[in-house]
């Protein structure tokens, strides 16, 4: 991988073309002289022409010597990232879950590009995508338009919803960029009564980092904001702004006050991390994405970045997996489970699974998970053929009970 990573650092260096891009505006230059004696002296043409011939030849074969390092070097990458990632066959499947749902698989991009900024290429996508929808019978076409309705995909062409992710990508870059809370706060106090029924904290972080942000004497970065920075300013806005929040936040408020006595100390002080801590502003940034588009109904991240990455982790996995049942010449027949456990992170898993300790299987929606009166779970089959439906033993305590006694699970 050194050697990679070192030939990857002389094409860098070799592929500045800056003196390429010095020799074609000498050829430039010569031809735009010609051109102005030419207009200027029409009965020169041929002179001029003849004359022009060879400086412009030299120019080009200079042309052609400055690229012929670059070529040098992006051939031996080349065969360097060959030998380094071999090609490999993809895993192959029968089985393709999405094959039938491409309304599914629209939406996931549409929204993708959407929530990127993208808009011009969501409504040329949008547009494109219902035009050229795949050629099926009647009655297909017929569920696919419902398909495509009750996904919402006519939705997402409106006007609201372009403008809604805009705003966002507004906000944002204030924040990010600018460091101009102002737009945030105002959009969380136009939200304040959806944020507080979904037990945010988002208005009172965000007027909490301004408070901070001009008692460290701070100025947005483009000068526009009518909030001037500050220790006193920073009381003011303290009076003002933040008195609402002292039935729910006073302890962060009294902390707040409690660090003007370690002004001069700051970094010192038991308020440091309050006050001085770097990760703040792109903490909050995440958190009002997140807030965010929970109010429009959609997840934090985007769903087709999420599938991509986990499909990405998952697949060096299936790859060894074929390989193993290719020499064991042995197949997978389960459509609605995977052979093996994909070590995804934390964030990635949304759906809680319960195995049965029974029959050593993961629960489904025909095989539901169940619990029995003295509190145990089994899957619903284990518990039939444990039961024979009648009275039976719990299979890990000595409690006994009736088939219809135990209750659905949901998870």
């Amino acid at each position: 991988m050194e050697g990679l990573l070192a030939e990857h650092e002389r094409l860098s260096q070799s592929g500045t073309f800056s003196k390429t891009l010095d020799d074609l505006q000498k050829t430039i230059d010569l031809l735009q002289r010609a051109r102005e004696t030419i207009a200027a002296s029409p009965e020169a043409t041929s002179l001029t022409l003849a004359k022009l011939q060879n400086p412009v030849k030299n120019s080009l074969e200079d042309v052609h010597k400055d690229l012929e390092d670059v070529r040098k070097h992006q051939a031996k990458y080349s065969k360097l990232l060959d030998k380094k990632f071999k090609d490999k066959a993809l895993p192959q499947m029968d089985y393709d879950a999405l094959s039938s749902q491409p309304a599914l698989i629209n939406r996931a991009i549409a929204m993708h590009l959407l929530r990127e900024g993208q808009f011009s290429v969501a409504s040329t996508f949008l547009t494109e995508a219902t035009k050229n929808q795949p050629s099926t019978d009647m009655e297909d076409d017929m569920t696919m338009s419902g398909t495509e309705q009750d996904l919402g995909l006519d939705s997402l062409k409106s006007e609201s919803l372009r403008k809604q992710f805009a705003n966002m990508y507004h906000i944002l870059h204030q924040m990010k960029n600018e460091r101009n809370l102002v737009p945030a706060i105002e959009w969380a106090r136009s939200k304040s009564d959806e944020l507080e029924k979904r037990g945010s904290n988002l208005e009172f972080e965000l007027s909490k980092l301004q408070f901070v942000w001009l008692f460290l004497g701070k100025q947005p970065q483009n000068g526009r904001s009518s909030v001037s920075g500050g220790r006193q300013q920073a009381l003011q806005y303290a009076r003002q702004q933040l008195a609402h929040f002292r039935p729910r936040y006073l302890r962060d408020l009294q902390q707040l006050c409690g660090a003007i006595a370690f002004r001069p100390n700051l970094p010192d002080s038991p308020y440091r991390r309050m006050f001085l801590d770097n990760d703040t502003w792109e903490d909050l940034a995440t958190s009002f994405t997140k807030e965010f588009c929970a109010l429009l109904g959609l997840s934090a991240d985007s769903p087709l970045y999420i599938a991509a990455t986990a499909g990405a982790i998952a697949l060096p996995h299936f790859s060894k997996l074929q390989v193993i049942m290719k020499d064991k010449r042995t197949e997978w027949t389960t459509k609605h489970e995977i052979p093996v456990e994909v070590p995804l992170p934390p964030s990635y898993r949304f759906h809680s699974i319960f195995v049965c300790p029974v029959s050593k299987e993961q629960t489904t929606d025909a095989n539901p998970p169940m619990m029995m009166p003295c509190g145990h779970v089994v899957a619903q089959e284990s518990l039939l053929r444990l039961s024979k439906n009648t009275r039976f033993k719990c299979p890990y305590c000595p409690n006994e009970s009736q088939p219809k006694d135990a209750m659905k699970i949901y998870m």
